[in-house]
């Protein structure tokens, strides 16, 4: 009874990060049984780590290609992972409350509230219905036509199997997928790279699980209600405008690169463009080798990265909303205004210090993490910053370099994904001792910027 107080005693951030941590390690015990592995022998641990932290953190990183390694016990445990932490394990506690009629309780709302990123608890409950409602919905519909679309290659047994998998794999963004073979290792979709029926429906779910729950909801009562929340007009335009600037700059660098888009025709091209550039907003799935791109498209990829996808989404990074928050804060201070304003709205001061903050957090534990693994790996500046940035940004793209990280390197990136996936300020919050008011401020002071 005792431990029990003392669970629900803690604060919601720090709810929230036992809550990663205790699946993910239940995770990787599964993965390390005879059971899982393809073999009959077991997993060594640090693999069924990295393999668990990556499916909970909706990555998609792997050591161990998953296709080829895993027994289908082990499959199901990885996408059953990607389905909690894609929707998070406190939306999965809330849809068992809901089938035994269980009365959501204030402490339960707060920790929803903390991981939704909502201002308020007010309507909680019911974001938390259409979540559930709207994510087994989109998925069964993407099910049923990868299912169609793989029997015809697997027959519909498997392609039943490979349908439903993959559906849940993509719209919580996390880009597991099991294409790869002992042969052929981590090929993710580039068999598919101009199916136009596998790119389209996995790019439709990659975009809806990255726009977030909260704008799935406003898009949905759009014909009621015939207006969008500023956020969600936010994070649509943004999303749309980051989609079409990657999918442009891969275009432009790639068309001649015979080793990714130079040989494909001009539909195939422009598909597999498009594809890069939405599976960069922290998908993980590729339809071209992404360490045969061109310099120049691994860096635009690793911005897309960073700014990842949308707040209340399955998705990481910096979120669209921060983006746009920066981008106009540098707008409003060259035109020497004193507002930020977006859609007729003025930001309050809060919204941008937090905005401010989380960036240059996540941009510290970039810089910190690839700087230690580039004393600790034999590979390129370019290669470590990629896979670091993948991994805040819980996008799961790779350059080749996580089946050869050493031992100290996968947990540095297991840290880096478990950070990314609960966001660098929930981690703060939760690790932080409890903060007594203050009951007095210092006098104003002036710094000389510029």
């Amino acid at each position: 009874m005792n431990k029990k107080l003392n669970i629900w005693q803690l604060t919601p951030p720090q709810i929230l990060v036992l809550g990663f941590a205790v699946i993910i390690f239940i995770g990787a015990g599964l993965l390390t049984l005879p059971l899982s592995s393809a073999t009959g022998h077991s997993i060594p641990f640090i693999d069924a780590f990295f393999t668990a932290v990556s499916a909970t953190c909706v990555t998609g990183l792997v050591v161990v290609d998953t296709g080829s390694a895993y027994t289908m016990f082990g499959q199901i445990v990885i996408v059953s992972l990607i389905q909690v932490g894609g929707l998070g394990f406190m939306t999965m506690a809330t849809l068992v409350a809901f089938a035994f009629r269980k009365k959501i309780t204030l402490k339960e709302r707060l920790v929803l509230q903390e991981a939704f990123n909502q201002g308020s608890m007010e309507g909680i409950v019911r974001l938390i219905r259409k979540v559930i409602i709207y994510s087994l919905s989109i998925e069964a519909v993407a099910a049923v036509i990868f299912t169609i679309r793989f029997s015809f290659d697997f027959g519909f047994t498997r392609g039943l199997y490979c349908g439903i998998w993959h559906a849940v794999s993509m719209f919580n963004n996390a880009g597991f997928d099991l294409f790869g073979t002992v042969d052929a290792p981590f090929v993710s979709l580039t068999g598919y790279v101009g199916d136009f029926v596998v790119n389209f429906v996995a790019m439709m779910l990659i975009i809806l699980g990255g726009i977030g729950f909260i704008v799935i909801s406003d898009l949905m009562e759009f014909r009621n209600k015939r207006k969008l929340s500023l956020h969600s007009k936010v994070v649509l335009s943004m999303s749309g405008l980051l989609l079409l600037v990657g999918a442009v700059g891969i275009f432009i660098f790639e068309f001649t690169n015979i080793r990714t888009l130079g040989s494909l025709d001009i539909g195939a091209k422009v598909l597999g463009s498009f594809f890069q550039s939405v599976t960069a907003r922290t998908a993980g799935a590729n339809t071209v080798d992404i360490g045969a791109l061109r310099q120049a498209s691994q860096f635009l990829i690793i911005i897309l990265m960073f700014i990842g996808a949308s707040p209340g989404s399955t998705g990481g990074g910096i979120k669209t909303t921060t983006f746009t928050i920066l981008i106009s804060a540098i707008i409003t201070m060259v035109r020497g205004k004193e507002d930020i304003v977006i859609y007729r709205y003025r930001l309050a001061k809060d919204r941008i210090l937090k905005a401010i903050t989380l960036s240059m957090m996540a941009l510290f534990l970039v810089i910190i993490v690839t700087m230690i693994l580039s004393t600790t790996q034999d590979s390129s500046f370019i290669k470590i910053l990629f896979e670091v940035t993948s991994a805040f940004g819980t996008v799961g793209l790779s350059m080749g370099l996580t089946p050869e990280l050493t031992t100290f390197g996968k947990v540095l990136i297991c840290i880096t994904m478990f950070a990314g996936r609960l966001g660098t300020i929930t981690l703060a919050y939760a690790l932080q001792p409890k903060q007594e008011k203050e009951l007095f401020r210092y006098p104003e002071g002036k710094i000389t910027i510029g």
